[in-house]
């Protein structure tokens, strides 16, 4: 471990594992055995990091030329066996994993990503560079997610799959190519969603996927017609700001 690093009280580090030097390692974290800590990695608080997992290693990016740039893991996040998460590239300069994420072995997560609060990654899920997951999505084993792609708040992508296309909000996919199939209700239920609120993102959803309207005249319809609850607005914002097209 380099006397450069910042190691917090009641840290435990398992035997073989490296630390390198500007690594931060927030208090009350458990650090298996084999795991390497590259440079730029800042940890937060009670985490838990299992054998094999390597974080902070640079970009996998050919444009990339030694930038100073880091990753940042926020408090309580569980990271299994051998995943890897590069730190930031040159455009955002950061990779980020906030509070409370969970990601099962053989996950890797590419230069630049934002990973929302409690979000779930299965094994083997593997994200391309740039790729933005919002708080508690739910991603199944073995899916590879594009570059630049964004997957909604409580969203559910079944296992096995590719996401080329951004996922809103919500919303439950799957199937090759994958399509929509309907609303994340197990999900919504169990986070409290009220009957109410999930009839009306139900019913935009809908007006998006199974009307007769293009995607703008879906989403003036929902402005018109549907209550303006932060739900609704979240749907409406993330379609309007949609650069890669929809799911």
């Amino acid at each position: 471990m380099s006397h450069d690093a910042s190691i917090g009280s009641n840290v435990e580090i398992g035997p073989y594992s490296i630390v390198d030097g500007n690594v931060v390692v927030g208090e009350n974290c458990w650090i298996g055995n084999h795991v390497t800590l590259k440079h730029g990695t800042r940890i937060g608080t009670r985490c838990k990091i299992f054998h094999g997992a390597v974080i902070g290693e640079i970009p996998q990016d050919v444009k990339f030329k030694g930038e100073e740039t880091v990753v940042e893991i926020g408090d309580e996040v569980i990271i299994r066996e051998l995943v890897t998460v590069n730190r930031g590239s040159k455009l955002r300069a950061k990779t980020e994993i906030r509070d409370r994420a969970y990601l099962m072995a053989y996950v890797h997560v590419a230069h630049d990503c934002f990973v929302g609060e409690n979000a779930i990654f299965v094994n083997n899920v593997q994200l391309g560079g740039h790729v933005l997951v919002d708080d508690w999505v739910m991603i199944g084993g073995r899916v590879n997610v594009h570059q630049f792609c964004r997957i909604g708040k409580h969203a559910f992508i079944a296992g096995g799959y590719r996401v080329v296309q951004d996922v809103p909000p919500y919303v439950l996919v799957g199937g090759e190519p994958l399509k929509f199939y309907g609303l994340n209700s197990v999900g919504l239920r169990r986070q409290g969603f009220s009957q109410e609120i999930r009839k009306d993102i139900k019913r935009a959803y809908q007006l998006i996927y199974r009307s007769s309207l293009n995607t703008s005249q879906a989403i003036e319809e929902i402005k018109k017609t549907l209550s303006q609850s932060e739900e609704i607005q979240e749907i409406i914002s993330f379609v309007e700001s949609s650069e890669r097209g929809l799911t």
